[in-house]
């Protein structure tokens, strides 16, 4: 039964009571989330050295760029 005008907490706990939601939520752990889990520790980047948005971005780009020079690289030795 849902409510009528419920809390975030209580809308997913809702949510995740159905087959949908579940497996809506599921989906989660397929792709984005373990990647950024490996460049925390694989990576060892785990806080941003420059300030400011653009700078940050700046980062975040070689980081990300990092990551998928090294799977090409795995990639490609298989």
């Amino acid at each position: 039964e849902a409510l009528e005008n419920p809390t975030p907490v209580e809308a997913m706990a809702h949510r995740l009571k159905t087959p949908e939601g579940r497996k809506l939520y599921a989906l989660r752990k397929q792709t984005p989330e373990p990647v950024f889990g490996i460049i925390k520790s694989v990576l060892g980047f785990r806080q941003f050295s420059m300030r400011g948005l653009q700078q940050a971005r700046g980062e975040w780009s070689l980081v990300t760029m990092a990551w998928n020079l090294k799977r090409l690289f795995v990639l490609g030795a298989a």
